[in-house]
């Protein structure tokens, strides 16, 4: 589940979590079968930076046993990210070559890639998705993660950053507790 919180609880049923730098597309506009890259872009609302959170443990154990993988990837505060900002707010050309990911855990740098070196652009991956799927206003794309993907545990802090025209995402792991 999305969420914007800078504290999240470490989940359940798990020892081994890592985390997973994204820049994050918001859809504003419905699309399928999309045939063109103006049309994909169109359908843009805005972008985020977030953190594709993955209980590698229970990923692990899905694939053996030829599970789906959502109890690894879809949990409570599973994909912390920044506001979205909308793209008429951000430089043109602001995935640029220059333009990169960066993911640091206790101020260690552990993901430093190029948005230029994904492996399809972003209006690839909308266009691939409206497929199949109905792409709907609210959509959120995740869009993969460059390597240097690691373990985080409770007390850990991260800091994700995407270029100069978002802001940071910034989070900590704590305990899990009923409140939260």
């Amino acid at each position: 589940a999305a969420t914007t919180s800078r504290i999240i609880p470490f989940p359940p049923k798990t020892t081994n979590l890592h985390y997973e730098a994204e820049l994050v597309i918001a859809l504003g506009k419905k699309g399928r079968n999309i045939d063109t890259v103006e049309k994909a872009q169109d359908l843009i609302f805005g972008y985020s930076v977030g953190c594709d959170l993955t209980r590698r443990d229970l990923q692990a154990e899905a694939k053996r046993l030829s599970r789906p993988w959502c109890i690894a990837k879809g949990f409570d505060h599973s994909a912390p990210m920044t506001p979205i900002v909308r793209k008429e707010e951000i430089s043109t050309n602001f995935i640029s070559s220059d333009t990169k990911i960066r993911l640091w855990v206790n101020q260690e740098l552990k993901q430093n890639s190029p948005l230029s070196e994904m492996i399809w652009d972003i209006p690839e991956m909308i266009q691939y998705l409206s497929r199949y799927y109905t792409l709907q206003p609210g959509d959120l794309i995740m869009t993969g993660t460059p390597a240097g993907v690691g373990k985080i545990q409770v007390g850990d802090k991260v800091r994700i950053s995407c270029g100069a025209n978002l802001p940071e995402c910034h989070f900590a792991m704590v305990e899990p507790s009923e409140e939260l």
